[in-house]
């Protein structure tokens, strides 16, 4: 007999794990504002536990629920066909998705418009005479990287009155190597796209310093914004889209206390992120 068949008292801590390698951690400024909107809203243990496998990451909820250490969990970096949504339920594990429109099953989830904020950004560097436009996205097995593919493939495709738009996606990690190794790339083209998306800060940051090293005037000759606004993006003064990540993982620690109370798993849509225009973009060369 399990550990959790013994014991119906709460564990008093609920679970976050998250799948990367430890060092990549401490440059994700996004991941500290979630996890301190979590614990605002709780007064239980938040358990978190970084590994570098999905399968180490399945083993362990399966672990700790066996076990009794935790009453819930949140789930994040959604892929489009997540085996933990299935998991959960066959274990019975309350659970919260946070940023997992229509790919949840029957957990509660909490999410914002991925595809919206995406149209909103290529929308913006169109009106600024933008025709050449590149992404360099994260992890393309996400389902929210997906999500801001079709969006920036729709909006780059379908110019509308405003004529066609070149797009080109290139794929990172997140990191900054990754960002400043696409940066490099896009930049060495013939054709060089005179605006660049970048799927998070830490990319965008590593773009703006490969531009320069290679004499590429921002935004003079390439506008730069970035996804997830934060303190990097506000002193290197970078254009960004932003929410309040603090008030997006108190409203899914809400959720998930509720699931864990007995209440209905709920579908919760968070605020459109809200482009912020700061020094790093404006009007498209020749414009």
């Amino acid at each position: 007999m399990t550990a959790r068949a013994l014991s119906s008292a709460s564990a008093d801590a609920v679970g976050l794990v998250l799948v990367r390698p430890p060092r990549a951690l401490g440059d994700e400024a996004f991941f500290f504002q979630l996890i301190a909107g979590m614990q605002s809203a709780m007064s239980s243990a938040l358990l978190l536990q970084v590994v570098e496998s999905r399968e180490a990451e399945i083993e362990l909820y399966r672990r700790w629920w066996a076990e009794h250490r935790v009453d819930g969990v949140f789930l994040v970096d959604l892929l489009v066909s997540d085996p933990r949504v299935e998991l959960m339920s066959s274990l019975g594990l309350p659970a919260v998705v946070v940023g997992g429109a229509g790919h949840h099953g029957e957990l509660a989830s909490v999410w914002a418009d991925d595809y919206a904020a995406m149209t909103s950004v290529v929308e913006y560097l169109k009106s600024l005479g933008h025709r050449r436009i590149a992404r360099i996205a994260g992890l393309g097995s996400l389902l929210h990287t997906v999500r801001r593919d079709e969006a920036f493939a729709s909006s780059v495709v379908d110019g509308g009155a405003s004529g066609g738009v070149d797009g080109v996606v290139v794929y990172g990690d997140y990191s900054a190597e990754s960002g400043a190794a696409a940066t490099r790339e896009l930049l060495s083209r013939g054709d060089r796209p005179t605006a660049i998306v970048y799927d998070n800060d830490v990319m965008a940051v590593a773009g703006v310093e490969v531009a320069s090293s290679l004499g590429v005037a921002v935004p003079a000759e390439l506008s730069i914004v970035a996804w997830d606004d934060s303190v990097l993006c506000q002193h290197g003064r970078l254009t960004a889209l932003s929410r309040d990540t603090f008030a997006f993982g108190a409203r899914a620690a809400r959720a998930l206390l509720a699931v864990v109370g007995g209440a209905l798993p709920t579908d919760v849509e968070d605020v459109l992120p809200e482009l912020v225009v700061r020094g790093s973009s404006g009007g498209a060369p020749g414009a």
